[in-house]
């Protein structure tokens, strides 16, 4: 079996600060980690692997600049196989659409496969479109919301979150399957992986022409979508704690409201 891990390299947003002029995000000493979604779909993809043998294969593809290798390598000191990282300028800009075109005719250039996974959605957009975007290029079967899974001969059962439960699909490869950070509990790199991973791994680095895609199709020509403002939020007022019995509490709060006109 084949497996394509798509992962993301995004802004610790604990660190996220927006430049108050610009409206844009200051991304200078911020450091960067791998999107926990896609830390899941990775160790879902991992697990398969050691389930089924070493005839199952791992390959981790991101799209950034050229810092985003990092976490390809974190990827393959973890267990993946192979990397590859899409970086030209040509990508630069791209929204979901057009980031899903690029990715999407990357992942035909590479080899067939039976499972691509993607993390639910990425915690600097939190758009959770450019999964079933892909899956809508390639022409596959989706899920989205993966909470648990298990590979059974010829087909795949997954259990899919709900807001009030979850239901149960049986899909045929191949699939396009989106994790969330629930499915399982990622693992941590290994001394010899690390090794390994820095010192002896090779990143395949793809541009355009590699892909075969059409400028028009992705950066910023091919996207419908522009971001026009980041801001961050106005922090909202104090609290106030009410004591007392049920009764005086009620009380305090009716004034309360009374004073702000609110009733």
């Amino acid at each position: 079996m084949k497996i394509i891990v798509c992962i993301k390299q995004v802004p610790d947003t604990t660190e996220v600060r927006i430049d108050p002029v610009k409206g844009t995000l200051i991304r200078d000493g911020v450091p960067s980690i791998l999107n926990p979604d896609d830390n899941s779909a990775l160790e879902e993809a991992l697990r398969i692997k050691e389930t089924l043998g070493q005839d199952t294969t791992v390959t981790v593809i991101t799209m950034g600049p050229p810092q985003a290798e990092e976490i390809l390598r974190e990827a393959m000191a973890m267990g993946a196989d192979s990397a590859y990282l899409l970086s030209d300028r040509a990508f630069a800009g791209s929204d979901t659409w057009a980031t899903s075109n690029a990715i999407a005719a990357a992942i035909k250039s590479i080899d067939n496969f039976d499972i691509v996974f993607c993390g639910r959605q990425a915690i600097d957009g939190d758009t959770a479109q450019v999964g079933p975007q892909i899956a809508q290029r390639l022409g596959m079967a989706q899920v989205t919301y993966v909470q648990s899974l298990r590979v059974e001969e010829n087909s795949i059962i997954v259990d899919r979150a709900l807001e009030d439960g979850y239901e149960t699909i049986q899909v045929t490869t191949p699939v396009l399957l989106t994790a969330i950070k629930e499915l399982n509990t990622p693992r941590y790199m290994s001394i010899n992986g690390i090794f390994d991973a820095f010192r002896e791994k090779e990143i395949k680095v793809l541009g355009i022409k590699d892909i075969g895609l059409d400028p028009a199709l992705t950066g910023l020509t091919g996207s419908p979508t522009q971001v026009r403002k980041s801001f961050t939020p106005e922090p909202k007022g104090k609290g106030e704690m009410l004591t007392g019995s049920v009764k005086e509490m009620s009380d305090q709060l009716v004034i309360k409201l009374k004073q702000k006109h609110l009733i």
